[in-house]
C-alpha cells in the first residue's frame, strides 16, 4: 500500500471511531469485504473501544422506562426480515448496495481513451469515482491539491511508490506526483475518493486537462 502502516492503520481507527466522510468509509467498508487481513485489526479497534466505554462511569437516563417501551413498540410494528444469501457481484457488497447496480450495469463516461469514469457521489466535501482504465494505459501525471484514496476492485496498477492489487488502497496527497500504468493483462477498474481537485503536471496532461475536469 502507498499508505505507510502507521497512516493505513490512522484510516482504520477513524472508520472504527467514525470521524471518516461517508465516502471513505464506504470505500473502506469496501476493503474490508475484499480484503479478510484486516478485518481482524478492526475488531480488535472495536474491541478497545468497547472496552474504553466499559470504564467510562455510567450516566443516568431519564425516563429509562418510557424510552424502552417506545423502542420495543417501534421493533414490534417492524416486519421480522430474514436476510438472504449474498448476490454474487464483481463489486464489493457495501459498494455495490450503495450504488445499486453491478459493473456490466455503470452507465460509463469516456474521459480519455481508454479512460472511463463513473460518478458515485459528492457528500461530506469529498468526490467518490468508479474508474476504469484499459490494460496496459499509464494515467496522465498527476498531484493533489488535498488527499486521494483507490481501491483496486479488478485488475491492478504500478507506479513509483509500488504495485496495487485487488483489495489495496493506495494513499496519495500534495506531496505525492504520479504516474499510474494498468496492468497489461487486464483491465483495471478502481474506487477512487477524493477531497481536494487533481492537478495534472505533465506535458501530455496539460494537454488533455480541459477534457478531465467535470
Amino acid at each position: 500500500m502507498d499508505a505507510s502502516r502507521e497512516q493505513f492503520d490512522a484510516l482504520l481507527a477513524g472508520y472504527v471511531a467514525g470521524t471518516l466522510a461517508e465516502p471513505a468509509r464506504l470505500l473502506v467498508r469496501s476493503h474490508l469485504d475484499l480484503s479478510p487481513v484486516n478485518r481482524g485489526f478492526v475488531r480488535d479497534l472495536e474491541a478497545a473501544g468497547g472496552t474504553m466505554l466499559e470504564e467510562i462511569a455510567p450516566m443516568r437516563i431519564e425516563n429509562r422506562d418510557a424510552m424502552l417501551a417506545a423502542i420495543f413498540a417501534a421493533s414490534a410494528e417492524e416486519p421480522i426480515t430474514v436476510p438472504q444469501a449474498a448476490t454474487r457481484t464483481r463489486l464489493p457488497l457495501p459498494l455495490f448496495d450503495f450504488i445499486g447496480k453491478d459493473v456490466a450495469d455503470i452507465p460509463w463516461k469516456t474521459k480519455l481513451p481508454g479512460l472511463k469514469e463513473y460518478k458515485v457521489a459528492d457528500m461530506d466535501g469529498c468526490s467518490a469515482s468508479l474508474l476504469w482504465i484499459r490494460a496496459g494505459m499509464a494515467m496522465p501525471s498527476h498531484t493533489h491539491h488535498g488527499t486521494e484514496l483507490t481501491l483496486v476492485l479488478e485488475g491492478g496498477f504500478s507506479d513509483l511508490h509500488g504495485h496495487y492489487v485487488r483489495g489495496d488502497v493506495a494513499y496519495a496527497d500534495d506531496d505525492v506526483d504520479h504516474r499510474p500504468v494498468a496492468d497489461d493483462d487486464e483491465d483495471c477498474i478502481c474506487f477512487a475518493v477524493t477531497e481536494g481537485s487533481l492537478r495534472l503536471t505533465g506535458p501530455i496532461g496539460r494537454l488533455f486537462a480541459p477534457f478531465m475536469r467535470g
